[in-house]
């Protein structure tokens, strides 16, 4: 039981980062979807190494290149993979009209003027938000990164549990993951996207949760309206907004105390 559990967890690192996993793990298709309760966890691993990456980096260099080289040691170990998402979203979202159409433009590698414009934005805002917090205090700067990558990984999960997979063609390469999580399987990671909220005071904890919270009803809403349901990029652009909003949160616990 517990091997097949820690087997889940590895491939839920292996699937959604480019950080190693033991060579004994098997990815095959139908555990994929079960793997999703992990996610949460998964942003443990990301948020730990984001921390280390600005800590470490903060003993010789300011707090500003060291978010920005934390920022790059995160995008290096997921492979960009949400981020590809958000882009993906921006392009489909902003240039098409009918489902078809949005659903096509977000299957297309190459990377158009609302997904540059949505990418850049965002790494933008991210990088303003921790340098604000940064200079508060480097501690709030820690903790934010620390709930908001598995935080916001839950506000993706969410998804899968209130919306259909929207694409219907074998080529996607998400559909092996879409499969609506079992009420054990959100239990699990509810615990994992909640349990940092606990080293927060109840005030930035609740504008964090409220924060996460806000954008997943509104990707429900927006992809429910636009897609019927939900894709893998769906669930990046989820998690690159909630990210976003939970720092967001912490800047506004900040300013209210």
């Amino acid at each position: 039981m517990m091997r097949s559990q820690l087997e889940l967890f590895f491939i839920a690192v292996g699937f959604f980062t480019r950080l190693p996993v033991p060579a004994w793990v098997a990815f095959e298709p139908q555990k994929l979807g079960h793997a999703a309760r992990y996610l949460p966890l998964v942003g443990w691993l990301i948020g730990l190494l984001g921390v280390a990456v600005f800590w470490l980096s903060s003993l010789l260099l300011p707090p500003n290149l060291s978010i920005i080289l934390s920022m790059v040691a995160t995008l290096r170990a997921t492979g960009a993979f949400h981020e590809d998402g958000w882009a993906d979203c921006c392009d489909g979202l902003g240039g098409g009209w009918s489902r078809e159409q949005v659903l096509a433009i977000m299957k297309d590698s190459r990377i158009g003027s609302y997904g540059t414009i949505g990418l850049v934005m965002m790494l933008l805002a991210k990088f303003h938000a921790l340098d604000n917090l940064a200079s508060y205090n480097p501690e709030t700067l820690v903790l934010a990164m620390l709930v908001a990558h598995p935080l916001s990984r839950l506000a993706a999960v969410s998804l899968m549990v209130v919306l259909d997979y929207a694409r219907t063609d074998a080529s996607a390469k998400s559909a092996d993951a879409a499969r609506r999580p079992t009420s054990l399987e959100l239990g699990l990671a509810t615990l994992g996207g909640i349990l940092p909220l606990l080293m927060m005071e109840p005030m930035p904890a609740l504008l964090c949760l409220g924060a996460a919270c806000l954008v997943a009803g509104l990707a429900m809403r927006t992809f429910h309206l636009r897609l019927g349901g939900y894709t893998g990029d769906c669930l990046g652009a989820t998690q690159q907004a909630a990210e976003l909003a939970i720092y967001f949160g912490v800047q506004a616990a900040w300013s209210f105390t």
